[in-house]
């Protein structure tokens, strides 16, 4: 079944085609099926930390957002991914994604965008909205660690120790392959492997925070705004770790174990650190990779697929004039 689903995809993508606004990259359908995620404004995604838009060719590639935006576009979506910096703090990222999206606006003739970022791409948003709010419908944060991640914290803990350098170096060339494996340049992005590990940290989380402070909760646990500043937020998150032995994230499973919420993670971010204005839904049987439909579809056999939420989502922001 879920082979089956890949060689659909596969098929489907040739009915795909994009258009390019410097790292930002339109996705578009040769044919729309219905109007169901036709939003006012466009639909603007952030990746996560390590992430890209497409690595490889237009052929063999696999997109970071898998069979979500070309499903978008075909129910009437005007649908963007981004591409910044892998590895980089969140104001360097959310910089980079501000510039993306006064790019989307000039080439869509569009006043306002509907931000939509996946882990790291969480903080990238929330910086965009509280920069430039007048340019943002709705901002929603997907799996974000926005109270950070113990699993950053303890990658931290060799700051200062030999494993410093190499680990800081290694990380560093990994970014500049994501960004060559797109066939860009892999200098023309800034890698800091440093800065992105404090940023997501918990105490760089929370002072980040406290600093772009649109949507995000004021408690441990609790809710932000769902609107502030004419803006709407949202949040969905999921809490599992192993969904399918077959899938390569398995490995969250693991790194799930770090978590300081052993039982109610999703590998990498809690379900509390995800908490963002709105939450949609907090308990999804996803881990942080199945929540953008990685890879290759792969999870328990009992979970939403991705694709029909992310559709949904539109179409929530749509009824709402979004």
């Amino acid at each position: 079944m879920k082979y089956g689903l890949f060689i659909a995809g596969l098929i489907a993508a040739s009915t795909i085609s994009t258009s390019h606004a410097s790292n930002a990259e339109q996705v578009k359908s040769n044919f729309v099926i219905s109007s169901y995620a036709k939003t006012k404004y466009p639909l603007v995604f952030a990746h996560g930390m390590g992430g890209w838009i497409r690595v490889g060719t237009d052929e063999l590639g696999v997109d970071y957002w898998y069979q979500i935006l070309p499903d978008l576009a075909r129910n009437g979506a005007n649908a963007w991914a981004t591409r910044v910096s892998p590895f980089n703090s969140s104001e360097v990222r959310g910089e980079q994604l501000l510039q993306q999206v006064d790019e989307i606006l000039a080439i869509t003739g569009a006043n306002k965008v509907n931000l939509l970022g996946h882990s790291h791409g969480g903080h990238s948003i929330a910086y965009v909205s509280n920069i430039a709010p007048a340019k943002v419908a709705s901002a929603t944060a997907i799996s974000s660690p926005l109270k950070g991640s113990p699993v950053a914290d303890l990658i931290l803990s060799a700051q200062g120790t030999p494993l410093e350098q190499p680990l800081v170096s290694l990380i560093n060339f990994g970014s500049q392959a994501i960004v060559w494996a797109q066939q860009q340049d892999p200098n023309s992005l800034p890698h800091d492997a440093l800065a992105a590990g404090i940023s997501l940290s918990q105490a760089g989380s929370k002072t980040f925070a406290q600093k772009y402070t649109l949507g995000m909760p004021e408690s441990a646990c609790g809710e932000g705004a769902a609107i502030d500043n004419g803006i709407y937020f949202y949040s969905f998150s999921g809490n599992s770790t192993l969904t399918n032995i077959l899938d390569p994230d398995s490995v969250l499973a693991a790194t799930g174990l770090l978590m300081q919420a052993p039982n109610d993670n999703d590998g990498l971010v809690s379900r509390c650190s995800a908490k963002y204005g709105k939450t949609i839904r907090d308990n999804y049987n996803w881990n942080h990779l199945d929540v953008i439909n990685q890879f290759f579809a792969l999870r328990s056999v009992f979970s939403p697929d991705p694709v029909d939420i992310y559709r949904q989502h539109a179409n929530r922001l749509k009824l709402q004039g979004l």
